[in-house]
């Protein structure tokens, strides 16, 4: 899948995302439609991420994106539904995705195209 295919695919089924990244990317660059991050994590059996959260964020709100490219897989997260909760617990959620529900290989590297964002507490993001 090359790189319009794999953005234009994003844009339509993330045109209901959550949030917009507060990140300076180059106009066009689709970085906009991606699920900002706190973190990713890639442990022996799984990759995590760490995302924004009204109290009701699960796994299966997000869908999953894996391009194979030269330099290795390019993963990007989006999300599918909305986290419309109102609870007292809002902040932020790990989520879990084993290697084998990527379909990737763990031990090879994985580049994540989700801009990665900095944790400013309660409401931050």
């Amino acid at each position: 899948m090359n790189r319009r295919l794999f953005l234009i695919a994003g844009t339509l089924l993330l045109s209901g995302c959550a949030t917009l990244p507060p990140v300076v990317a180059p106009v066009g660059a689709g970085f906009e439609l991606l699920e900002p991050l706190y973190s990713a994590t890639a442990g022996r059996d799984a990759l995590a991420i760490r995302v924004a959260s009204n109290g009701c964020t699960r796994k299966e709100d997000f869908a999953v994106y894996v391009e194979k490219t030269p330099a290795g897989p390019r993963v990007a997260f989006g999300r599918k539904t909305l986290d419309r909760c109102r609870s007292f617990a809002r902040g932020q959620v790990e989520l879990t995705f084993t290697w084998s529900e990527l379909g990737l290989d763990g031990r090879a590297a994985v580049f994540v195209a989700n801009p990665l964002v900095a944790w400013t507490g309660p409401g931050g993001l």
